[in-house]
């Protein structure tokens, strides 16, 4: 844990006790804050209390003496309106900010740490939780400590306190940019960008602003690693090289640049000095299968090359990534059929992405829906020997497959995986894949996507029988 001494021997409030919340609570607690708290949840109320908050009401809270509100990413910061805890606070001039906002005061300002330990900051609309995982096992693999969190993993302050051979590798969404205006990372890394959290934003445009804030609050000496395959993030790249400061690497896949990191033909190339080096071919990779996850690792490459100079370390490294759980994480084999999980793929994006690898596909897709539903998707149709539809989406998604793709309604996972299962063992393909890639978030049915891909994961454990007698039927 990284204790926050920023607001030692004051006041603030944090709404929201979930896995951010209660590592805000610990670390303020540690720093000399006093905490007061409040969450909807019962549970959550209890854990925070344990934790050493003051539980109270908000509407309750002594706003004239609160020096901040941390607020949880996941509650309404401007749109589709504030939250009536934000209308407080800005009417009592309480500035609101999340956990990473207090991890940047006490890295960036704290006499304990004078060294200031770097920090990786990675976001984008997909892409980036494997890439933050893959940053983060590249530089393990070459001698350094990195510490992974933020949006993945552990909350940012529940990480370990720097050392000499740290490095701070941080996930960031978009709710989370939104509530760390002090963070200047040494590092910033853009994936890329297309519709997604528009109820949360307005609009696209408010949406990709604030992607390109982290990049245009990297350090001045700093880097930022930005995928210039889409017209959003290409934008942001051309702005922040316009800009002067923090100098702008572009990075993609299947088109070759003067500048910067690329793929093509399945080759990784390094042009970010005088001339274009092969780094390595991707087919090493055996866990980063797919057009998308060369783009990951082009930009993993990007974003470590200013602390490692061994290209060939690099390299290997990537080759020996494991993979991340719920983004196309082979989970089993039963006969012929593979089982995928993707239930990472939270958009139709996400999910193309899983599509455009395999051939054969028993796809299990739905949730609750997002934004334009799966009508992009079209072109993949023809790989899809069936769908099995579940949640609040599938009624949605049966009328775009409808004539096009077959599918059934099967409302629930475990009718999904069974029905897929069953039907990929009994189809003709010489390796189909069940695949879970919802298009979809998850909370409908689910606490979040790690719950869905646990519980699909689980199924298809105990398939071999359930197989056999759905086969049979």
């Amino acid at each position: 844990m990284i204790p926050s001494r920023f607001y030692a021997d004051k006041t603030v409030a944090i709404f929201g006790l979930a896995r951010t919340g209660l590592g805000a609570v610990r670390a303020l607690v540690a720093g000399g804050t006093t905490v007061i708290a409040w969450d909807d949840s019962s549970t959550a109320r209890d854990l925070g209390g344990q934790e050493g908050a003051e539980l109270m009401p908000w509407r309750e809270w002594p706003w004239e003496s609160i020096a901040a509100l941390i607020l949880s990413p996941g509650v309404p910061l401007t749109h589709p309106a504030p939250h009536g805890v934000v209308q407080h606070a800005n009417r009592a001039h309480v500035p609101v900010i999340g956990d990473v906002e207090l991890f940047a005061h006490e890295i960036r300002t704290s006499a304990d740490h004078p060294g200031k330990a770097p920090v990786i900051a990675i976001t984008g609309t997909n892409g980036k939780s494997t890439t933050t995982a893959l940053v983060g096992h590249i530089l393990t693999q070459c001698g350094f400590s990195a510490q992974i969190g933020g949006n993945i993993g552990k909350s940012v302050l529940e990480l370990a306190p720097p050392t000499a051979k740290t490095i701070y590798v941080l996930e960031m969404s978009s709710f989370q940019i939104d509530l760390t205006p002090g963070l200047h990372p040494d590092v910033s890394v853009l994936s890329n960008l297309s519709p997604d959290h528009i109820d949360r934003h307005g609009t696209m445009e408010n949406y990709a602003a604030i992607k390109a804030r982290l990049m245009k609050q990297t350090a001045r000496d700093g880097q930022a690693v930005i995928g210039v395959d889409d017209a959003y993030s290409s934008g942001i790249f051309t702005q922040l090289s316009a800009a002067g400061g923090a100098q702008a690497h572009p990075v993609s896949v299947g088109k070759i640049l003067g500048r910067g990191v690329f793929v093509v033909d399945g080759a990784l190339y390094d042009a970010m000095g005088a001339r274009a080096v092969k780094v390595m071919d991707m087919a090493a990779a055996a866990h980063l299968p797919g057009a998308h996850n060369w783009q990951n690792a082009a930009l993993a490459y990007g974003a470590v090359r200013p602390f490692v100079s061994d290209m060939k370390a690099i390299a290997e490294a990537i080759a020996s990534f494991p993979g991340l759980a719920h983004r196309m994480e082979d989970v089993g084999h039963i006969g012929k059929t593979a089982f995928i999980n993707d239930s990472k793929a939270t958009n139709a994006d996400a999910t193309a992405r899983a599509l455009a690898v395999y051939p054969d596909i028993f796809w299990i897709a739905g949730g609750k829906p997002k934004e334009g539903g799966i009508e992009s998707l079209a072109s993949f149709f023809p790989r899809i020997r069936k769908a099995y539809l579940i949640g609040e989406a599938a009624p949605q998604f049966a009328r775009t497959l409808d004539g096009k793709a077959s599918y059934e309604m099967s409302d629930v996972l475990e009718a999904a995986v069974n029905h897929a299962a069953a039907d990929a063992q009994a189809s003709q393909a010489a390796s189909p894949v069940v695949l879970l890639s919802p298009a979809c978030a998850s909370y409908d049915q689910f606490k979040d996507f790690e719950q869905r891909g646990d519980i699909f994961r689980a199924l298809v454990a105990r398939l071999p029988r359930d197989v056999q007698s759905g086969a049979a039927q």
